[in-house]
């Protein structure tokens, strides 16, 4: 528990009746006092630490792709430095959820607002990153329709940003459908708790950010098809992408689907790939 307070006598005084509340039920030694700002840069800058981890990840991730590494094999070296541990190491079409964009967003207002511009470009350089591994992904998967005969359709595997979840905001699948439809691409959707509606929603969200008239939103709707089963949603599909690491999706015949399908592997939990990020 983090408690920040002013440094006036009636501040320390408020901080120290929020310690005794919580020392009722949580150890003293996990609550951490500081001053305001200090409490509140903390969140900030925590958020805004890991999401960095993920972009740091993923920028080796592409080098690996040009290289000849392997992303994961990368990862567990890093991993097993002490120094730096094996948390939030793992390739991925991206970061999503409500607070990684959103903090790091707020911790360049401040730096700009205090003109520590080069700072500020610094955490923007996250969040580039993080958009450039799903504009990546995505054209991966465009330019292997421009290349090959198959029909112009894909299947969805996954809309929440990471698995175990009902949260999809700012999820990668958003901005990877939405790159995908633009190149005139059908899709099928399939995650196992993200309902239609909220998938819709999400869209809908972003094509109205970006001032699409409600014709053009239509349009990219029809485009859409949703699917309660997965064996339903893969069944004679041609070309499938894995956006989020359900572990419905890990137990799949992967060995047998890559026979007849092509297969992006956006969170690499198969074995029998045609492409994973970082491989």
């Amino acid at each position: 528990v983090l408690i920040g307070g002013d440094d006036s006598k009636s501040g320390q005084k408020s901080v120290q009746a929020l310690v005794n509340i919580y020392t009722k039920w949580i150890p003293r030694e996990k609550i951490l006092t500081t001053n305001v700002w200090s409490s509140e840069l903390a969140k900030l800058a925590s958020n805004a630490m890991l999401a960095q981890r993920i972009s740091s990840i993923n920028s080796l991730s592409a080098l690996c792709e040009k290289t000849g590494a392997n992303i994961d094999e990368v990862s567990q070296a890093i991993g097993m430095d002490h120094r730096i541990g094996n948390k939030f190491l793992k390739a991925s079409p991206g970061f999503g959820g409500s607070c990684f964009q959103k903090d790091i967003l707020n911790l360049v207002y401040l730096c700009q607002y205090y003109k520590l511009d080069e700072v500020a470009d610094y955490w923007i350089q996250v969040i580039k990153i993080n958009n450039y591994q799903k504009e990546r992904f995505s054209n991966k998967i465009i330019e292997y329709f421009r290349a090959s005969s198959v029909n112009n359709e894909i299947t969805i595997l996954g809309w929440s940003f990471k698995k175990n979840t009902n949260d999809s905001r700012e999820s990668a699948s958003i901005y990877i459908c939405d790159h995908l439809l633009s190149s005139e691409i059908k899709i099928n959707i399939y995650d196992p708790i993200i309902s239609k509606i909220k998938i819709i929603t999400d869209l809908r969200e972003l094509w109205k950010s970006k001032n699409n008239s409600a014709s053009e939103i239509n349009n990219k709707i029809n485009k859409l098809n949703f699917f309660t089963n997965c064996d339903d949603a893969i069944k004679n599909s041609e070309v499938i992408a894995i956006l989020t690491e359900w572990d419905e999706f890990k137990k799949l015949d992967w060995k047998n689907i890559t026979r007849t399908s092509k297969v992006f592997d956006g969170r690499n939990i198969t074995n029998h790939y045609h492409y994973s990020i970082g491989k």
